[in-house]
């Protein structure tokens, strides 16, 4: 239990109680954990039914069994990048998109930090509306609700279980992870027994798959992953200065792992014995009777773990943008447009495609952020001034007039290269039938941390900032 200044008699960071800490750096007094519970966060939040979809999508794709399954993995290892970008959260005690100031400078930060918040609600709603609507076909089977009025009900009972647990703060987001990771886990083992057996494992590619749908099915097993990078050090912010950093990458990318490929696996089997354009309707079709009602509350469980998570960081993300308020009052912000997105998400058609749609195109800025990202911090060896990184245009971070022109460079670069490769539903780049269909936008990645690296390799190594005493 960790509690707040000495003489104050309020908690920080405790279960159930409202987390009085945002993004200001933990003290070492109010630091508590350890790597394990990094596994639990990851390995819960994980366990949802998006990554059964992933998995079909590869073989929608034209991949055959064991070219989707490959892809499923290569999406799962993704996440040992993931669990490292949280080193930085113990070095500085804040979250990620204060690092970030770092490379970007202080107003450089703002637009592709406020993106990033628009990702996370984004994909928020999503799962809001997945959660929704098992939920709602789980009232509809035992009769208790139907229609607008079961869809309503359902959509108020997700969106309360979620912005809870949120709300409280993050030693109440581990617990509710930790435990509905057990229970979750129990029941989509059962899932896989029943899916698995029916797996055609010698199912072929399609004709003519190639590179365009290797192309696609990656953009798709890494678009999840990816999409937290800008949170990992949220959730590290709290540990000891001491903590190994070994034990903190390898158990959070051992719980992502674990839980991604497996599940993502069941949606390559699946997709291989039935028909998956409804995802939760094929795989509901593969299971007995007696357990598909248990199956549609998986679903939620999942989408509820994911939303938890997401929901809390957008909050942190808003004070990052200069919203003047606490956590859990900014909060406010993010789950009142979570909850108009998914009104309208259940309610007006067509809505869910588009969103989906607009978060795909999302991946040219977000790509290339985390490239510059993940260069900054390994130049630096998550050295960062903390103090600098709060002082605005003032401190260390200011850079010229708030912005770091090595950082805003790689990122336009990489956003260049992105929009000429993407393609999605809402734009299709220039350079893209040239390729042959291949979608390259993650490597967006790759162009815009090369490029950091050229600009700024040279005065990051003798500039980085000491690692505090413990």
């Amino acid at each position: 239990m960790a509690t707040g200044p000495i003489g104050t008699g309020v908690a920080s960071d405790e279960v159930f109680h409202v987390e009085t800490h945002g993004i200001d750096p933990i003290p070492d007094s109010d630091r508590h954990g350890s790597p394990k519970d990094l596994f639990w966060l990851w390995f819960g939040s994980n366990l949802t039914f998006t990554y059964v979809i992933n998995g079909a999508l590869a073989v929608a794709f034209g991949l055959s069994f064991w070219q989707a399954t490959t892809v499923v993995v290569v999406g799962g290892l993704a996440f040992v990048v993931i669990s490292a970008a949280g080193l930085s959260g113990i070095r500085t005690g804040t979250a990620t998109l204060v690092i970030s100031r770092a490379a970007f400078g202080h107003l450089g930060n703002i637009p592709a930090g406020f993106l990033n918040w628009v990702v996370s609600i984004g994909y928020t709603i999503v799962n809001t509306v997945v959660g929704t609507l098992a939920l709602e076909a789980f009232l509809t089977g035992l009769g208790w609700a139907s229609g607008d009025t079961a869809r309503a009900l359902s959509l108020l009972i997700t969106l309360t279980l979620t912005f809870a647990v949120a709300l409280w703060g993050h030693a109440t987001v581990q617990l509710a992870e930790r435990w509905l990771a057990y229970v979750l886990a129990a029941g989509f083992a059962v899932f896989l027994a029943f899916v698995l057996p029916q797996a055609d494992p010698g199912a072929p590619a399609a004709d003519g798959a190639g590179w365009p749908a290797w192309s696609l099915a990656l953009v798709v097993a890494l678009a999840g992953p990816f999409s937290y990078l800008p949170m990992p050090a949220d959730y590290t912010r709290y540990l000891p200065r001491d903590t190994p950093l070994r034990a903190i990458t390898w158990t959070g990318a051992l719980g992502g792992f674990v839980s991604s490929v497996a599940l993502g696996v069941g949606g390559v089997a699946a997709a291989t014995s039935t028909d998956m354009t409804d995802a939760v309707a094929g795989a509901t079709g593969l299971l007995p009777g007696w357990f598909q009602p248990l199956f549609l509350l998986l679903v939620l469980g999942g989408s509820v773990t994911n939303s938890i998570i997401t929901l809390y960081s957008s909050g942190l993300n808003l004070q990052v943008l200069g919203i003047p308020w606490r956590r859990a009052k900014a909060l406010l912000i993010s789950a009142a447009v979570t909850a108009a997105g998914s009104l309208g998400a259940l309610f007006l058609t067509d809505f869910t495609t588009s969103l989906l749609g607009f978060l795909s195109l999302l991946i040219i800025v977000f790509a290339p952020w985390s490239g510059v990202f993940l260069a900054d911090m390994l130049l630096r060896r998550c050295r960062y001034d903390t103090q600098a990184l709060a002082a605005g245009r003032t401190g260390a971070y200011g850079y010229r007039s708030g912005y770091h022109p090595a950082g805003v460079t790689a990122l336009l670069t990489g956003l260049v290269f992105a929009a000429l490769t993407c393609d999605s539903e809402l734009w299709t780049g220039p350079l893209t039938a040239p390729l042959g269909g291949a979608d390259l936008t993650p490597y967006g990645a790759v162009v815009s941390g090369l490029t950091y690296w050229a600009l700024a390799h040279r005065t990051l190594r003798h500039t980085a900032a000491p690692v505090p005493a413990h």
